[in-house]
């Protein structure tokens, strides 16, 4: 199972919000960079980032830096953030990631989701951001009144290569994953899914193994805060 080390950037530094809220949030001293060559040094191959700049913006705001991580480390980066146009997903593409995730977009129309899978085979990651049952929108401050379940159904078939189920609720609070609602979701789902959401301890990620169709899972702020050691975690990464 992967293991994706997870950096947010807000205005060129590493923070961690808790349930996605920009006013609740902590900022570390490492930069990206710093905080990536740590990752890259314990021997992870993976990483997940979200621009938060671009969450709000609907930017690229902090491509340069997300390039510059590519370059220097070598990592299989999965980049989410506000990413919603075609030009978009092909700066990324173009700048060495390897998975683009998009998530409000490919909510509020299908066929965005559908045409950047058509245009960038293997590529496209889906973000289902799920807050009891329904999918919410917008750097999670809307509710899309839409159940997770049948959105995923009415897409399942448009070439999804990975998908991302995180639950709002347990995000930054160390609380563990919604285990049985991504067990529901990775059920269904054409593509292998990756946990996201709560992460608290090793005891969580060897629990995700158990799962039918789990590909990986983002740890964050169980990292930063040092509940879970990254000599430890990269262990579990495979």
């Amino acid at each position: 199972m992967k293991i994706f080390p997870a950096i947010d950037i807000k205005d060129k530094k590493c923070v961690r919000l808790v349930k996605g809220d920009f006013d609740n949030k902590t900022e570390y001293e490492k930069s990206p960079i710093e905080q990536a060559g740590k990752f890259k040094d314990h021997g992870f191959k993976n990483l997940h980032i979200v621009d938060l700049d671009g969450a709000l913006t609907g930017e690229t705001v902090n491509l340069d830096i997300i390039k510059d991580i590519v370059d220097k480390f070598n990592f299989n980066v999965e980049v989410g953030g506000g990413i919603r146009s075609i030009n978009s997903i092909k700066k990324y593409i173009d700048s060495g990631v390897e998975k683009v995730i998009l998530g409000s977009a490919a909510i509020k129309d299908k066929n965005f989701l559908k045409d950047a899978c058509e245009k960038f085979s293997n590529k496209i990651a889906l973000g289902l951001d799920a807050k009891n049952g329904h999918l919410s929108i917008s750097g999670w401050r809307e509710n899309s009144n839409q159940l997770t379940l049948d959105y995923l159904k009415e897409v399942n078939d448009y070439g999804v290569s990975r998908l991302i189920f995180t639950d709002i609720n347990r995000d930054g609070m160390k609380q563990s994953p919604n285990f049985d609602e991504t067990s529901k979701v990775a059920e269904i789902s054409n593509c292998p899914v990756v946990i996201s959401g709560g992460v608290s301890s090793i005891d969580d990620i060897k629990k995700a193994k158990s799962l039918n169709n789990i590909e990986g899972i983002i740890v964050g702020k169980a990292i930063y805060d040092g509940d879970i050691k990254l000599d430890e975690l990269v262990k579990e990464d495979a």
